[in-house]
C-alpha cells in the first residue's frame, strides 16, 4: 500500500477519525481511563546479519568497534535486573505488564518467559531482535517469513498464541498490518497517532490500533531527548491528569512503552513508582493488558446516540 499524496490522509490503513466527532467511549465500569504499560524484552545481537537493517541503538557509551560490550551488557542489564524490578512496581500497583518479547530473548530466556507469565503478564509478539527491524526493504515473501517465524516463537515458548504486536523500533513496512492480521494478530501498538482504540482495514482478518504515547517511551524520552528522570515522572503524571480531566465525557487510553535496562535503574524505579502510584489512586482508572483493552473495545465499540 503506497503513499499516496491526497487531503486527509496518505494511506488507506485505517479511516480518518477526529476524536471531537466520535461517539463516546465507555470502558468497564464507567472508568474513565484505561491505563496500559508494555514493557519491553528484546535482545540486542553481537553481529546481526549482514542484510538487516537496524537504527542507532542506544545503550552503553558510544559506537564502538566489536566487541562492543558495554552496549551488549547495558542492554542486558534489563533481563538479568531491571525486569524484576519494574515487575514488581506494577504488581504493587495492580498493573498487570503487557511484555514485548522477541524470540531471540524468548529462546535464549526461558526463565524470563515463566517468570513474566506466572506475574500475570501478557506475552504480544516483537520480532526476532532489536537489530533487525522490519522495513519496507524487505521483500513480501521476507516479511511474512520473519513475522510468521517471529508469532510461532512466542507461541513455542509461551504456550499462546500471542495476540498482540510491537514491531522492534516500532519499525513497519506498507504491508505490516496486512500481513500481521492475516497471520491472526488482534492489535499492533505501531501507531502512535491517538488516545483511544481504532480499528485498521486489513483485506484479511480484523486488526486493532493501541496506540501508545510515543514520547512518553522511556527511550525517547530519558535516552534520546534527555529528559531528566524526575520530570519525566512528572510528564507522565501531567498526561494523565490531562487525560483524566478531559475524560469526563468519553473514555481515553493512556499506554506507554518502558525497557527494564532503562527504567530498571535503582535511580529511576521510584519515580515510576511515585508516578504510577499516583495515577492509580484516582477513581474511574482501568489497568489492564492490551488484550483486554482491545477485547472490551470490539465488544462494546463506541455509537452515534440515535
Amino acid at each position: 500500500m503506497p503513499a499516496e499524496r491526497r487531503p486527509g490522509m496518505d494511506h488507506e490503513h485505517y479511516q480518518w477519525s477526529p476524536i471531537n466527532r466520535r461517539p463516546p467511549l465507555r470502558w468497564p465500569g464507567d472508568s474513565r481511563v484505561a491505563l496500559s504499560v508494555i514493557v519491553t524484552l528484546e535482545k540486542m545481537e553481537w553481529e546481526p546479519p549482514a542484510d538487516s537493517f537496524t537504527v542507532s541503538l542506544a545503550g552503553g557509551i558510544a559506537d564502538r568497534p566489536f566487541p562492543d560490550y558495554a552496549r551488549v551488557s547495558h542492554r542486558e542489564y534489563g533481563h538479568r535486573v531491571g525486569i524484576f524490578r519494574v515487575l514488581d512496581v506494577l504488581e504493587k500497583h495492580g498493573i498487570r505488564p503487557t511484555v514485548a518479547m522477541d524470540v531471540m530473548t524468548a529462546e535464549a530466556n526461558p526463565y524470563l518467559v515463566d517468570h513474566c507469565l506466572q506475574r500475570g503478564a501478557e506475552i504480544i509478539g516483537h520480532g526476532i531482535s532489536v537489530s533487525r527491524m522490519i522495513t519496507g526493504r524487505m521483500t513480501e515473501e521476507q516479511e511474512r517469513e520473519y513475522i510468521g517465524s517471529s508469532i510461532e516463537g512466542i507461541r513455542r515458548a509461551t504456550g499462546l498464541q500471542p495476540k498482540g504486536w510491537l514491531g522492534p523500533e516500532y519499525g513497519e513496512s506498507p504491508r505490516t498490518p496486512g500481513i500481521l492480521a492475516a497471520a491472526g494478530v488482534s492489535y499492533v501498538c505501531d501507531w502512535v497517532n491517538d488516545e483511544q482504540p481504532y480499528a485498521l482495514n486489513p483485506e484479511e482478518g480484523e486488526l486493532f490500533a493501541l496506540p501508545l504515547m510515543w514520547e512518553m517511551d522511556d527511550i525517547n524520552a530519558l535516552w534520546d531527548r534527555k529528559v531528566p528522570i524526575d520530570r519525566y515522572a512528572r510528564l507522565l503524571e501531567e498526561s494523565f491528569d490531562t487525560l483524566y480531566r478531559e475524560s469526563a465525557e468519553t473514555g481515553s487510553l493512556m499506554a506507554f512503552n518502558l525497557h527494564p535496562w532503562v527504567m530498571g535503574q535503582p535511580f529511576r524505579i521510584g519515580f515510576l513508582d511515585q508516578a504510577l502510584g499516583r495515577m492509580v489512586r484516582r477513581k474511574g482508572v482501568w489497568a489492564a493488558t492490551g488484550s483486554e483493552i482491545i477485547d472490551w473495545f470490539k465488544a462494546n465499540p463506541p455509537v452515534h446516540p440515535v
